[in-house]
């Protein structure tokens, strides 16, 4: 694949291990297509479990992130040493955001709501990248260091778990020929799909220990995040083809971000070429 045709893609999140459940089969399927994927969390994760803490913590999560990564076909994991619960929309960070994407240079950023309910790290994220947007492209004084971009990246919305119930699924992508590979990406977490949410739950006692059973148990707790809702349906069959929500079991949606362009479902099928297949 001819570098011009090679797509750039970033994931900016709050913590490690939500680009994996958001958009990890997206990111799966531009990877064995050939295109670069890198991932990004603005803070450590390091209020992220129930017995273990400080850098410990932190250090065994980076390197779940890495493992998931390696697992999905990820090229590159960003963590930001920021503690969880305390990201803010500083100019420091916003900086280093822009300078992640222009780096990256990227043709699709994907990141969080930054208005709703849900986490406040989530909605920060959000707000973050929506106001590091304007500086992105042709604004060569701002952040000297990383070259400027000559085109606005298109900006992506992932649904957080608080706004599920009032976004547009302006994109959804069929993610069932690389599901085994988003679930192996969750699996990277252990810290988090087997012990600490299943703390929180009180599931603990239920946390199973075969690969085939777990695969079993993420997709029955976290179904949310990985199955086809009905409001997916009729995007479904608007970027793929008339019947395709009939046949499609997993799939991630996006929003278009309301302060980025608009592309054209022409736009968005070059941009996400895994549609036309």
């Amino acid at each position: 694949m001819s570098t011009q045709q090679q797509k750039n893609i970033i994931v900016i999140a709050a913590h490690p291990d939500e680009p994996e459940i958001y958009a990890g089969g997206t990111s799966a399927l531009f990877a064995e297509m050939g295109h670069r994927v890198k991932f990004v969390s603005l803070t450590n994760g390091d209020c992220g479990h129930y017995s273990i803490s400080g850098q410990e913590l932190v250090d065994r999560r980076t390197q779940e992130a890495y493992e998931a990564a390696r697992r999905l076909g990820v090229l590159d994991y960003s963590i930001l040493n920021i503690s969880d619960g305390r990201l803010t929309n500083s100019f420091e960070v916003r900086e280093e955001v822009i300078r992640q994407i222009r780096n990256w240079k990227a043709d699709v950023v994907i990141t969080f709501h930054p208005e709703g309910a849900g986490h406040v790290d989530n909605r920060n994220a959000g707000r973050i990248v929506r106001d590091a947007a304007d500086f992105i492209a042709k604004v060569p004084n701002s952040v000297p260091d990383a070259p400027y971009l000559e085109q606005s990246p298109l900006f992506l919305l992932m649904p957080d778990y608080g706004k599920r119930h009032a976004y547009s699924p302006d994109l959804v992508v069929d993610i069932g020929s690389v599901i085994e590979k988003k679930l192996l990406g969750c699996d990277a977490h252990a810290s988090q799909f087997y012990e600490f949410a299943p703390w929180q739950r009180n599931l603990l006692d239920q946390v199973p220990q075969t690969w085939d059973a777990r695969k079993d148990y993420i997709l029955q707790y976290w179904s949310s995040f990985i199955e086809v809702s009905s409001e997916m349906l009729p995007t479904l069959d608007r970027l793929y083809e008339e019947g395709k929500s009939e046949k499609t079991k997993y799939a991630e949606p996006f929003e278009i971000a309301d302060y980025g362009r608009r592309p054209s479902d022409t736009e968005l099928k070059q941009l996400f070429p895994m549609l036309s297949q």
